[in-house]
């Protein structure tokens, strides 16, 4: 045959041919078996003289000759006998490409260009990016040529599980937004369909090869015996019949058959078989059925340009053997791939398990998000302008989110869109209707009327259905409202933003806060704004304006024009200053979040927000010197706390290691307790950041910056310490210690700020600055200047509001130390103890502090200074109150005990206001026997007798916890003392002794004139301590006398008429005076007297 007629990539085209060579047969085909046609499949067995192991693997290679692959040398050899017939390039290239030797090709395409030549077809093959990408077996070569598919079967790739799905690279923050994972997830289905779509190809062919050979020549043979139908051609038949029934109109047989064949997809010939040509519908092949010839192929094996002098010399004696050596490797190649082939189908069902799980996962999403995150979609439109983080930005709509949980709020989240879709709703809802309308369950008609609304095409009809939307129900409750905000939302986002603002907008006066992310952003920030704030001046109802300021709080979050900043700094002021606790949480929790998050991505924060109020509270306190309004010193500190979360956040966003910040590895996780509670998601560092992943990597490089590279070039930083925190401190000494509201408020502002921004940044950076003000050292003992900033509130607010942050025992040691201090440098410079005072009561409130005070004050106890010792002393008065008993007899009493036999007459006297405290709050009988012998040895000790001060601490004692003391004390030990005192005062020379004495005494008597007090007692003690008292007066102060002459004429009155006073029972001497004359007397007299108001207080009160 001429040259001209070879085929370089001749195959067998006979299944026949295989099994005749298997048999020992003859090599040469029948052309009977060629007139059948049958194609190669892709698992028939290659020519003797191929290499077979070419099919396990592409990556072998085979022997040759002089360069040219055994292949090509075997076909020239046979072809060709002894002829000089050269190969062309094109043809070896051809060949190598066939054969899927790509490394040789490429190997030959280099050597080609090297060589100034270049092959097109090779050049074509590697510039192709998609010749490396396909999963078939089948190579380009042999698709240009128009050879079958006979490669060998590829394994399939794998692909992602949902297990392995990374949703964190989908996102900014890594958080697993669920609108990204259903993308991510509809692109791994689409994936694995398209592998399952991939081996079904491979096995489409294999499946045709399961019938084995003898049972194929046995049908052939004999015809009259049908073969059974393959798996394929079943699948076919189903196919073109089901195509057949749809279109011929036969739609109720076609959905019966499909439900009959529910293993296969109809809609996809694919589905049949990828590699397969989906042949004429039914009635072609009927029609074509007698038409069709049998083309007749005669083919030949030849080989060119082979010299016979390059064989081997038993080349073609040893033919036979080779035969049946490859016919042996042959079947261990079908033993191979059968095994293959069960992997596949093992595989195969893996991956049919997993697009399973794929579905339901997306069917589970899509519901999610459909049901109640569909208003995220058109709020990404609206905030592209704005730089907030995912988690932020969906924390802010969390409080505009809608509930569709129920079967209600399903049918009002889902607005139809068609004629169909409306008669399905109202087929659903009418049977809830019709039974329930006249019990006042009108919200059933929401979904009825919100749909007509959307799809009505006359504009009045619209606006009249909406009016009457919102008149539907009078007075709605919470459940109602909430359908009906719920449909304002699905509503809006039918729509679109043209038709809420031309219909919704005038209907809906308070329900901005579902409808303003729908919005046009011209819309947002004037309209809707101005209407927002003229309801919350106006509106009398609390809840109107708590939904009012989450509202501006949504609108904050989407707003991007910066002259709105002034407008929305005074809404934030007004919102705090709201007489309504609900309204001011909102603010707290909702809008100034939002509103710092703006100023942020305006540059404002420091610049305007933070300092505006700092200027307030500093014009604040300087209008304060006469009467401190505290209320409002609160709405701006509080406010200040409120932005502590965002400052952070600045500080770590504009930090040098920003850029550093990358989830990579192992991040630490961020200790529970690391920042405080915040008052909402919203105020979480971890939100305004993006995660807490992302939060977690920033505080590791936050604190190694401050710990080994500095501040050098951190603006952000370097204004908080050089600026904020100065001006903090110099507006903390100007506030009024004895004001604990005002303590208490810094107090917890600088624990926050703290606790935020970290210990290292504490330690380096705050504390360094309290103590370079407050200056303790022996030093400055005796400098009255020196010592001036520790009677200020700095001391109290450094002490509970910085030392307190962290509890370790070096921040314990930290503040004991700092509190012995104060109290021996204020005691040594006999300055006032207003600040240590205000100390221990903000620290005393807490238990947990109540063993490091009591430590602090043994240190006083023990001090070798007699007036560290009666500092200690009056120090107990205030802790005795919150500490438990055990703590009071085990540490309190030993220690008063101790005062109480000091040398020094002062520290005595410093322990009995403690005494009496202990009086007044203990239950304990023996600790109270000690007290009380305590007490009994001041009065009845001689050396005691002529100590005046002594004796006014006493009665000033008694005045105070006599009322609450016990009963049996009070009788037994208060008024005997009290009258022993008074009748000893009339013997006083002293003027002003006796003066002092008496006003005590009649403080401590209008006290204790409210309690029950006995006949008895009445006329033994009681009666007579008032007339030695009514006798100091009458001579000292005649404006007591005359109260002090009714007080007796009313005890005497009880005492005569002692039946009524037995039916009466208790009954105060004071409260006694009304109706008579007397009252106006009393009240006019005691309105002139200079005595404590307190005391004065106590008058009125009933025994507890």
């Amino acid at each position: 045959m001429a040259a001209g007629t070879v085929n370089p990539f001749n195959v067998s085209d006979s299944e026949e041919e295989a099994e005749q060579r298997q048999d020992g047969a003859d090599t040469e085909r029948s052309s009977s078996d060629e007139a059948q046609g049958h194609r190669l499949g892709p698992f028939s067995p290659p020519p003797a003289y191929s290499e077979p192991v070419a099919l396990l693997s592409n990556n072998r290679t085979s022997p040759s000759v002089d360069g040219i692959p055994a292949s090509a040398a075997a076909v020239a050899g046979i072809g060709g006998g002894g002829a000089e017939t050269r190969v062309s390039l094109d043809a070896i290239a051809a060949q190598l490409l066939r054969d899927q030797y790509i490394l040789t090709a490429l190997e030959l395409h280099t050597e080609l260009l090297e060589g100034g030549r270049e092959l097109p077809r090779l050049r074509d093959y590697f510039s192709n990016p998609g010749n490396f990408e396909r999963q078939s077996g089948t190579p380009p070569a042999c698709k240009e040529q128009g050879v079958g598919p006979g490669g060998p079967l590829n394994r399939a790739g794998s692909i992602s599980t949902l297990d392995s799905l990374d949703f964190a690279r989908y996102s900014d923050d890594g958080n697993r937004e669920s609108d990204e994972r259903v993308a991510v997830l509809e692109f791994e289905l689409r994936k694995a369909k398209e592998t399952i779509q991939a081996l079904r190809a491979n096995l489409t062919q294999a499946a045709e090869c399961e019938i084995p050979s003898q049972e194929r020549k046995n049908y052939k043979s004999s015809p009259e015996i049908q073969e059974p139908i393959r798996p394929l051609e079943k699948r076919a038949l189903n196919f073109l019949v089901n195509e057949y029934l749809l279109k011929n109109e036969y739609k109720l047989t076609s959905i019966t058959f499909s439900d009959e064949n529910d293993d296969q997809d109809f809609e996809l010939w694919d589905d049949v078989g990828l590699n397969i040509p989906k042949p004429p519908d039914l009635l072609q092949l009927y029609r074509n059925c007698g038409n069709s010839l049998q083309l007749h192929r005669d083919t030949v094996d030849v080989a060119v340009n082979v010299d016979p002098n390059d064989l081997p010399g038993d080349y073609f004696t040893q033919e036979p053997v080779q035969q049946t050596e490859a016919i042996q490797q042959q079947e261990e190649v079908v033993q191979e791939l059968e095994y293959q082939i069960s992997l596949l189908n093992s595989e195969k069902q893996s991956l049919a398990e997993q697009i399973k799980k794929l579905q339901r996962t997306i069917r589970n999403l899509l519901h999610e998000v459909i049901g109640n995150r569909r208003w995220i979609v058109k709020s990404c439109f609206v905030c592209l302008c704005r730089k907030l983080s995912p988690a932020f930005h969906q924390a802010l709509l969390s409080f505009c989110r809608m509930s569709a949980d129920s079967r209600l709020g399903s049918e009002v989240s889902r607005i139809a869109d068609s004629e169909q879709s409306v008669m399905l709703m109202l087929g659903r809802c009418l049977p809830h209707i019709v039974p329930n309308v006249l019990l006042a369950k009108r919200e059933e008609l929401i979904p009825l009327i919100l749909c007509t609304a959307c799809l009505h095409p006359e504009p009045k009809e619209r606006d009249q259905l909406l009016h009457i939307l919102f008149n539907l129900i009078k007075r709605p409750d919470d459940e109602q409202r909430q359908m009906i905000l719920t449909g304002c939302v699905a509503f809006a986002l039918h729509v679109g933003p043209t038709r809420v603002e031309a219909e919704l907008l005038p209907q809906c006066w308070e329900q901005y806060r579902c409808v303003c992310v729908c919005l046009q952003k011209e819309i947002r920030s004037s309209l809707v704004l101005s209407m927002l704030q003229q309801m919350l001046a106006e509106d009398k109802a609390d809840m109107v304006r708590e939904a009012v300021v989450k509202s501006l709080g949504i609108i904050m979050g989407f707003i991007d024009d910066p002259d709105k900043y002034s407008q929305g700094f005074e809404l934030m002021l007004l919102s705090l200053g709201d007489p309504s606790e609900r309204v001011v949480s909102a603010t707290h929790q909702v809008f100034i979040p939002a509103f710092a998050a703006w100023c942020t991505e305006l540059g404002n924060l420091q610049s305007q927000l933070i300092p505006s109020l700092l200027t307030r509270i500093e014009k604040l306190l300087k209008q304060g010197e006469y009467g401190l309004d505290e209320h409002k010193l609160h709405m701006y500190l509080s406010a200040l706390q409120s932005l502590i979360p965002s400052l952070f956040a600045v500080l770590l966003q504009n930090a040098p290691f920003t850029s550093r910040a990358k989830l990579q590895g192992d991040v630490p996780p961020i200790e529970v307790t690391r920042f405080p509670r915040p008052a909402s998601p919203l105020q979480d560092v971890a939100t305004i950041v993006g995660s807490r992943e992302q939060l977690a990597v920033l505080l590791q490089l936050f604190d190694h910056q401050l710990q080994h590279e500095g501040t050098t070039g951190w603006d952000s930083l370097l204004w908080v310490v050089n600026q904020f925190l100065p001006q903090l401190i110099e507006i903390v000494g100007r506030i009024n210690v004895t004001s604990s509201t005002c303590v208490h408020e810094f107090s917890r502002f600088f624990w926050r700020l703290c606790r935020t921004f970290g210990k290292i940044f504490t330690n380096t950076k705050v504390k360094p600055q309290f103590q370079e003000i407050l200056r303790l050292s022996e030093e400055n003992v005796d400098a009255s200047a020196g010592n001036g900033i520790l009677t200020k509130a700095t001391v109290p607010i450094y002490a509970t509001g910085v030392l307190t942050c962290y509890n370790q025992e070096e921040d314990r040691k930290l503040l004991v130390g700092f509190l012995e201090d104060v109290m021996t440098t204020l005691s040594l410079s006999h300055a006032p103890l207003d600040s240590l005072k205000a100390s221990f009561v903000e620290l005393g409130a807490n238990p947990a502090y109540h063993e490091l005070l009591l430590t602090v004050l043994w240190y006083g106890v023990v001090h070798t200074s007699a007036l560290v010792r009666c500092t200690a002393a009056r120090m107990f008065e205030l802790l005795v109150k919150g500490v438990n008993e055990t703590l009071v007899a085990q540490r309190v009493v030993p220690a008063l005990i101790t005062l109480s036999s000091d040398p020094e007459i002062s520290v005595r006297i410093s322990t009995i206001p403690a005494f009496g405290t202990i009086m007044e709050t203990v239950t304990q009988k023996e600790l109270l026997e000690r007290v009380k012998m305590q007490l009994a040895s001041f009065l009845e000790d001689p050396q005691y007798q002529d100590q005046h001060s002594l004796h006014m601490e006493i009665i000033k004692t008694f005045g105070r916890v006599g009322p609450n003391t016990e009963p049996r004390f009070r009788d037994e030990f208060v008024l005997p003392h009290l009258h022993k005192l008074a009748l000893c005062n009339n013997q006083q020379t002293v003027e002003s002794k006796r003066i002092d004495i008496a006003t005590q005494l009649f403080e401590a008597y209008s006290a204790l004139s409210c309690c029950f007090i006995s006949e008895e007692l009445m006329v033994n003690h009681f009666l007579p301590g008032l007339r030695c008292l009514r006798t100091d007066m009458e001579q000292l102060s005649p404006e007591h006398e005359v109260i002090l002459s009714s007080m007796i004429k009313e005890c005497e009155i009880k005492v005569e008429n002692k039946g009524i006073g037995e039916a009466q029972g208790s009954i105060s001497i004071a409260a006694s005076l009304v109706g008579e004359d007397a009252k106006t007397k009393f009240l006019s007299k005691m309105g002139q007297l200079t005595t404590s108001g307190a005391m004065l207080a106590n008058v009125f009160q009933r025994k507890k």
